[in-house]
């Protein structure tokens, strides 16, 4: 049982350098978009490959876990959660990859009117504090901060629910602004996504500690 309880804390690592190295390349993404970076959306690019080999890593030991220990009740919800969280995290990781792609691909900068009347900072700042909350989460089985994600999450509906109606309204403005709007919508969509993967994982970590089970809750069949 002691290699069990050691292979499980060897899970959890893993489970945290993900979330850590996936969070990294999403911030780095939006730095290197805001401030038309090429050179840093060239690391998010060539550091994808070490997200790729640690999402199947994870997966594979998890399994092995399973395998080897076939393990009950709460350790059962824990290799599930680190499954399924790893899943979502490789995933905020391909977002931040397509970020970096349009910075690489597109030497233009994105005009400072459009990325503050899309209200991007407030979205990536909304992304920052669901990413604070889902951490400690995670490192510290704090429940009362995954349940934090589910108001934030909102937020970032908001923003992306309105945003076709203000690229309509530039676009109108200055016809010039097309693509980039286009662009920027997109990126915004990514965000959107983000937020939806960060609220899986809260769930996964609330299902884990708690035997609650969230998704799909209240939905009409």
């Amino acid at each position: 049982m002691e290699n069990a309880n050691y292979q499980k804390e060897l899970l959890n690592q893993a489970g945290l350098e993900m979330m850590s190295l996936c969070i990294s390349q999403l911030g780095k993404a939006t730095e290197a978009y805001l401030n038309n970076d090429a050179d840093l959306a060239e690391e998010v690019i060539y550091t994808e490959s070490h997200v790729n080999a640690l999402d199947i890593s994870i997966e594979k030991n998890c399994e092995r876990y399973l395998a080897l220990y076939t393990p009950v009740a709460k350790d059962l919800r824990f290799v599930m959660a680190i499954l399924k969280i790893n899943i979502d995290l490789e995933r905020i990781g391909d977002h931040a990859y397509g970020i970096s792609k349009y910075v690489v691909d597109d030497e233009d900068p994105t005009p400072a009117h459009l990325i503050e009347a899309l209200q991007f900072e407030k979205m990536h700042a909304t992304i920052q504090d669901m990413f604070d909350d889902i951490m400690d989460a995670f490192e510290n089985e704090n429940v009362k901060s995954a349940r934090k994600v589910f108001k934030k999450d909102k937020i970032l509906d908001a923003i992306n629910m309105e945003a076709f109606s203000i690229i309509e309204t530039e676009i109108k403005k200055d016809i010039q602004v097309i693509g980039k709007a286009l662009q920027l919508s997109s990126i915004i969509k990514k965000y959107e996504r983000v937020g939806d993967l960060i609220k899986n994982i809260a769930e996964e970590i609330i299902f884990y500690k708690k035997a609650e089970l969230l998704k799909h809750k209240g939905k009409k069949k």
